[in-house]
């Protein structure tokens, strides 16, 4: 079983929109398990404080990196073998690539940031990945960790259905997906693509390979340049010496 554990100030959160649709039923099928932790409950005054004012000065507050390390201890003693992953807007992007890799393995510990984030020291002293869901601030990691959580339940064994039903999704291959039709076949004067009526598998094909390239070119000039990149280089991955 996948085992989520979320590090929070806000348990109720969870699993949220996380027990409805796809991910709900695997939750019900035993397929993940989602168990929230009260960062309060590792505080040890009777306040049961878990910040405090930045060192420097400055407006907001840090949560502490003595209450964040005890509760990513009880974490790992809970579920031993789990990476750590805070959600912070100064981690690495979040990709694709590294949510299969997360969905591969045995479940994840997620630490929601709050306030001004995380006493840069808890990274120095324990084992804890950054990671961002994008360029923009929210009130806190619990709606990232949502995100996050999403993106690697639906890849579970089983969650989709037929093993295959995701490949040609955004970023699966490097690229944003290609566009979709439905009935009914005129909309406001607007008419399906004829070779997708055609019934011709290789021209749709090929045409959805088409735009897929032709939309990520434009749209997301970032990913068609790692996309182009990646294909000039060696199966093998190797580089070749220069003279």
């Amino acid at each position: 079983m996948f085992i989520a554990q979320i590090i929070t100030l806000y348990p109720d959160m969870f699993p949220g929109p996380l027990g409805q649709s796809l991910a709900g039923r695997a939750l019900r099928e035993e397929r993940w398990r989602c168990d929230a932790i009260q960062l309060r409950d590792f505080a040890t005054d009777r306040h049961r404080s878990v910040d405090d004012t930045p060192a420097g000065g400055g407006a907001g507050m840090v949560l502490r990196a003595d209450v964040l390390a005890r509760a990513v201890d009880h974490a790992a003693a809970m579920a031993p073998g789990l990476p750590v992953l805070a959600l912070t807007p100064r981690g690495a992007p979040l990709t694709q690539e590294r949510v299969r890799q997360l969905a591969t393995g045995p479940g994840l510990t997620l630490l929601c940031g709050r306030f001004e984030g995380f006493d840069e020291r808890l990274f120095e002293g324990r084992a804890v990945e950054p990671v961002s869901i994008g360029d923009y601030v929210l009130s806190g990691g619990e709606m990232g960790a949502l995100v996050l959580l999403d993106a690697c339940v639906r890849l579970l064994p089983g969650v989709m259905g037929a093993a295959s039903s995701g490949d040609d999704e955004s970023f699966e291959q490097g690229l944003l997906e290609y566009p979709h039709y439905t009935r009914p076949f005129e909309w406001e004067g607007r008419t399906i693509p004829e070779v997708l009526r055609s019934g011709d598998h290789a021209r749709i094909a090929a045409w959805r390979k088409s735009m897929a390239e032709t939309d990520t070119r434009l749209r997301r000039p970032d990913l068609w340049e790692r996309h182009e990149g990646a294909r000039v280089q060696p199966p093998s991955g190797a580089r070749r010496d220069k003279d």
